[in-house]
């Protein structure tokens, strides 16, 4: 009998972690604050370095693999 009572008791709060994690999923976020004009053009300002920055490290790699490609086919040519 208490076995019985027990084994209720663990089924319904398990069956309320479930409700409680499925609620939990499907609720909404409170929207973000709107950003002011000085936000959106520090935003804007960052991207900008960002996108500069990544431009100047990919004309390095693509630098550094066009340096490599011509030491390497300079020395595939001699040894035809």
């Amino acid at each position: 009998m208490r076995g019985e009572i027990v084994k209720r008791i663990i089924a319904v709060l398990i069956a309320g972690a479930f409700a409680g994690v499925f609620a939990a999923s499907h609720a909404k976020l409170p929207a973000p604050p709107p950003k002011s004009d000085a936000e959106k053009k520090a935003d804007a300002d960052k991207a900008a370095v960002a996108k500069a920055k990544d431009a100047e490290q990919l004309n390095k790699a693509m630098d550094k693999a066009v340096a490599n490609y011509k030491k390497n086919a300079a020395s595939m040519d001699r040894k035809k």
